[in-house]
């Protein structure tokens, strides 16, 4: 990519510290890491900001780091350097949010499911304590373990926590990135490897490129450089310059130190190397992996030793003072990402003649777009001026498209991104048989949609219940109604280690529909049970294309069935197999009905409910079990997010899990009416729950209809909570304000 257009790819400037040192480029930062988890080395070395004009912690913000303990969030050596560079005026750059080294030990004693939960929790709290951060290094080493020699021996399970391969065998990394964007929209968002400049460049190109095809929010790639003392500066350009052509992205040199022990020769392959990383007009920055001796992960690439420069350091100083070094561009300059553009199309392969529908998600910080032109091997397909920017492109001939899209700006700046797809000859796609099935209702698990292997399925039969490693299936499918769904599987094993989940590929996300679920070991392969996979979020009704995606096979399944979720209306009776969400959870039979089964420490739930009537409640839990001290915690949690606390109740000892009894008690605070979320959490588990029946013994806000009162507002619900513009046959909650109260009513018309 030429100097000029790189240079024009993402503007927004903005003055670096003038204490930096070292870097006096406005455009691209000099950086380094804490040493021994401090940012001030010491021992006679130049103040941090002196040098450097960006950090990143070498370990202080990786998670094992942060949450060593389950639920105990330590960023104190994370915040010490976050504060630094804000205080300094300089960048800062978050080191490392998924990793298959480094993370907390308790991980591994998870469940795929619980796994997936607690890397969300991680992104979550790391989201509460900075809300913004300028860089993130969202995935480290991923790429060795693609090779099947893992180069972090926890990628393989951060791999199956974050829902596997699945559809474009990167599922897991486009995950992540979405996850990250979710939260921080304006970061940098970087991809970083570890041999991606020698041994591993072409898998570490085929990564990269696919996050970028498939419309993942990737922003730049990271390259560590730690084993480049031995190149040239000849074959190092020639690497670095094979990674561009290839990607047309920007690209951050992560990681740099050369463990030379030599002075002279330490100094030599720094000038071999620096040059032609910092004045390639596509790097955005370049941090250095330490700088004091015997204080890096590396005998001797420490830049100081005993407080004393090394030549190399020397060098590096009066480099940085050169025209070459002060006058290169970057991709980002000031570090500020302008403008976030990501190509989404449907799908990574279409056959032949088949409409692919393409999105443009584009976002700029700063600026107005005016259009986004796409064009596919430089054919104009659509000129785009309003959101969403969503098109279709027919391919008239097979074979590799290069997808570009061009956002020009209201002051008449353009950015520029690519994607690929790839177009084959074959049967075009379409729903099974023609028929679009409706949900709620059943789907055969031979009933995926016909087409191309690669575009509809992959590794798929449809004269076969049995699953295999990687296998996924897509179901085009339309939704009737909004609403919460529960998925059922009918599912047969002979043992416990198969995984499925239910996504969808949308155009601003890749949604888990379900969370990762374990199939139990039902006693033989012919053997099918119903398993109730909680889904995660209501359902928008309309056309949907649902991809099954087999995590590790070895079981077998039939059928799929959707079933739309009441809101459950209180005073009233709760089933527990309505719940819309939870962990660790085995709904069996029992009790002439469903129970929740078997339950263990740590499991919860969580419903929709409406509550019609405020005041105090008395409830009847009808429960089984066989051990003293089981028990569970109700809480409700208001829209707000508030949590009201309703009480832990502990069970009788029945006999047996199969003798059931009524166990009732008060709720200890008054109800507020309304739409909220009733949690259960088992605290001591060994017990069964059929339900739970509410009653209101103290209304409050229920009014004789016969006082005196002056009434204003009056609104109409359904007993599930729905507004209703007027009374509908049967019951309706009749909402008034009077004198300043919310009173409501129920009234059967």
């Amino acid at each position: 990519m030429k100097k000029a257009i790189i240079a024009a790819l993402f503007m927004g400037f903005i003055t670096i510290s003038a204490n930096a040192q070292l870097s006096s480029n406005p455009y691209k930062f000099l950086g380094n890491i804490t040493t021994r988890g401090s940012v001030e080395a010491g021992g006679g070395v130049p103040q941090y900001y002196t040098l450097w004009n960006q950090i990143t912690c070498e370990n202080e913000s990786k998670w094992s780091s942060v949450e060593g303990n389950r639920g105990n969030f330590n960023w104190v050596g994370a915040d010490n350097a976050f504060n630094y560079a804000k205080q300094h005026g300089f960048t800062h750059k978050f080191h490392a949010l998924v990793w298959g080294s480094q993370y907390p030990s308790w991980l591994d004693n998870l469940s795929a499911g619980e796994r997936f939960s607690a890397m969300t929790n991680w992104f979550d709290h790391a989201k509460a304590h900075y809300e913004t951060l300028p860089m993130i290094d969202v995935v480290n080493e991923a790429v060795s373990n693609i090779q099947g020699n893992p180069h972090q021996p926890g990628n393989p399970m951060i791999k199956e926590t974050l829902g596997g391969g699945g559809k474009t065998g990167y599922d897991w990394l486009i995950k992540a990135f979405e996850m990250a964007y979710e939260r921080w929209p304006d970061a940098i968002l970087i991809y970083n490897d570890y041999n991606s400049i020698q041994y591993d460049i072409d898998p570490y190109i085929d990564l990269v490129r696919t996050l970028r095809d498939a419309g993942a929010p990737i922003d730049a790639y990271g390259n560590q450089s730690h084993a480049v003392a031995n190149m040239s500066s000849a074959s190092l350009k020639a690497a670095l310059d094979k990674q561009q052509n290839a990607l047309q992205m920007p690209m951050f040199i992560t990681e740099l130190d050369i463990n030379i022990a030599n002075d002279a020769q330490q100094k030599a392959q720094y000038q071999q190397v620096l040059p032609v990383m910092w004045e390639a007009p596509y790097c955005a920055g370049v941090t250095l992996w330490g700088y004091i001796h015997g204080a890096t992960w590396v005998d001797n690439s420490g830049l100081y030793k005993n407080g004393v420069e090394r030549p190399a350091m020397t060098w590096i100083k009066e480099y940085m003072q050169t025209d070459a070094a002060k006058n290169a561009v970057s991709p980002f300059p000031g570090t500020k990402k302008e403008a976030s553009i990501y190509i989404r199309p449907a799908a990574l392969k279409v056959a032949y003649g088949d409409a692919l529908p393409i999105k443009v998600r584009a976002r700029m910080a700063t600026k107005t777009i005016q259009k986004i032109d796409l064009y596919a091997n430089d054919e104009l397909i659509a000129t785009m001026t309003e959101e969403p920017y969503i098109t279709e492109y027919t391919a008239n001939s097979a074979g590799e498209k290069t997808l570009k899209a061009i956002v020009t700006t209201t002051d008449g700046s353009t950015y520029e991104r690519l994607s690929r797809i790839q177009v084959s000859r074959g049967s075009k796609r379409k729903p099974y048989n023609d028929i679009v099935a409706e949900l709620p209702g059943t789907i055969k698990i031979e009933e995926y949609d016909e087409g191309l292997s690669g575009v509809a399925y992959s590794n798929a039969s449809r004269t076969s219940y049995a699953m295999k490693d990687g296998q996924w299936m897509e179901y085009t499918v339309d939704v009737k109604e909004d609403g919460l769904y529960a998925l059922e599987v009918e599912v047969a094993s002979a043992n416990s280690n198969g995984m499925f989940h239910l996504s969808e590929y949308g155009f601003d996300n890749l949604t888990f529909h379900t969370n990762i679920t374990q199939v139990p070991n039902t006693g033989s392969a012919t053997t099918f049970q119903t398993l109730r996979c909680p889904m995660t979020e209501p359902l928008k009704a309309g056309r949907h294309t649902f991809c099954l995606n087999i995590d590790k096979g070895g079981f077998y399944i039939k059928s799929m069935t959707f079933k739309a979720l009441p809101v459950i209306s209180l005073p009233g009776t709760l089933e527990v197999e309505d719940f819309t969400s939870g962990e660790s959870i085995s709904v069996i039979g029992g009790n002439g009905g469903s129970v929740l089964g078997n339950t263990t420490t740590g499991e919860w739930l969580e419903y929709a409910v409406n509550i019609t009537e405020a005041g105090k409640y008395s409830f009847e839990a009808t429960v089984s079990s066989a051990v003293e001290g089981s028990s569970f915690k109700m809480t409700l949690i208001e829209p707000d997010g508030n949590k009201k606390t309703l009480g832990t109740i502990t069970l009788p000892n029945t006999g047996s899990l199969n003798t059931y009894q009524v166990k009732s008690g008060n709720i200890r605070n008054k109800l507020k009416d309304g739409r909220q979320t009733l949690r259960i959490d088992v605290i001591n588990g060994g017990f069964n729950l059929d339900k739970l029946v509410f009653t209101c013994t103290e209304p409050t806000g229920i009014i004789s209809a016969e006082a005196e009162q002056t009434a204003t507002e009056t609104q109409w619900f359904s007993p599930d909570g729905r507004r209703l513009s007027a009374p509908q046959k049967g019951l309706n909650l009749e909402r008034t304000v009077i004198n300043g109260q919310t009173v409501t009513r129920k009234v059967i018309r």
